[in-house]
């Protein structure tokens, strides 16, 4: 049993984090600016606090002794507050705890990113070099969120710079995260149900139609953990589903979504997704166990008959907070 300690652990994927780390037999610490009750009948501490505020941060992982963190704390929705307040709010939170974490001792530090630093649907226009994408693929953002996701991971290359492998780090991606609650109904993030995802592609379409199961991402957290004494110091993953949140082969969507992706897109036949998880095969051995297919058992015969032939498609604004990544 290893104690960690998780931030952001009231958020949407801390909570499931968490908890699943919990049950996998550690000693879990949320630090949150809020607390949540269901973290605490799965029988994870919480304190509340700002970690902005970086001595009371470094404290406050002093005095837990952990022998992990896993950095979830940020503003998590694209847009959902002044570009500035994104930027500095994610930024400041970064150097806080990651830096708090390593002058506290702890010896493996984990951090959460996201899948749009790779810019997709910058409004100037963004074409990868191929599909589907992966670790290999460069990051281009084009907003203040992303940006900030690119500095958290940034940061974590920059203290491994500083320490070298006194401190074992890793950054990771996680798709569009749906938790047991949305499977069932609950809106997402955006304000849709799962289904209504489904139901129409171009609410599906921002974020690539990838996605992760919440519970998929606390076993991959937990997973990476016991491996960083043994993979590359630094590494970054991608930690998505098997498949494409898209009823439809994303060969035939994506082309209606992204302008001119229409060749580079033809290899993802069935439903192969937009985003490999190949790496954390390889280096973890590491796979996702939940699909919508599964997950909405009566998921019936519906089809995307209707399918817009727009090519753009934009995220509703939603309130901030600071929560666990897209």
């Amino acid at each position: 049993m290893s104690r960690i300690v998780v931030t952001g652990g009231a958020g949407r994927l801390g909570r499931t984090l968490a908890a699943g780390l919990a049950a996998a037999g550690h000693d879990v610490l949320s630090l949150d600016r809020a607390t949540s009750p269901a973290l605490e009948s799965a029988g994870v501490t919480q304190r509340e606090i700002d970690l902005c505020d970086a001595p009371a941060t470094r404290a406050a992982l002093e005095a837990a002794h952990p022998e992990a963190v896993v950095h979830l704390a940020a503003i998590a929705v694209p847009f959902s507050a002044p570009e500035d307040v994104i930027l500095r709010t994610n930024a400041a939170l970064a150097m806080s705890v990651l830096g708090g974490a390593v002058a506290a001792g702890v010896t493996r530090v984990v951090a959460a990113s996201s899948p749009t630093v790779l810019g997709y649907h910058a409004p100037a226009g963004w074409l990868p070099e191929r599909f589907p994408l992966d670790e290999r693929t460069p990051p281009r953002p084009w907003n203040a969120y992303a940006l900030s996701k690119l500095v958290i991971e940034q940061t974590v290359d920059m203290l491994r710079r500083q320490v070298g492998d006194a401190v074992r780090f890793a950054s990771f991606r996680p798709c569009y995260v749906l938790t047991p609650e949305e499977w069932a109904g609950e809106p997402t993030q955006q304000g849709h149900t799962v289904r209504e995802r489904l139901d129409d592609p171009a609410l599906a379409a921002p974020a690539l139609f990838n996605y992760v199961d919440a519970r998929d991402v606390a076993r991959f957290t937990d997973t990476l953990l016991a491996a960083l004494p043994d993979i590359p110091n630094g590494e970054t993953f991608f930690v998505g589903a098997d498949d494409a949140l898209a009823r439809r082969p994303l060969a035939e969507l994506l082309p209606l979504f992204v302008p001119g992706s229409a060749e580079l897109a033809a290899g993802l036949t069935g439903t192969l997704p937009a985003f490999s998880n190949a790496k954390a095969r390889r280096l973890l051995g590491w796979a996702p166990r939940h699909s919508w297919r599964t997950e909405l058992a009566d998921v019936g015969a519906t089809t995307d008959a209707d399918v817009p032939t727009h090519a753009t498609a934009t995220l509703p604004p939603t309130p901030a907070r600071k929560d666990a990544p897209v």
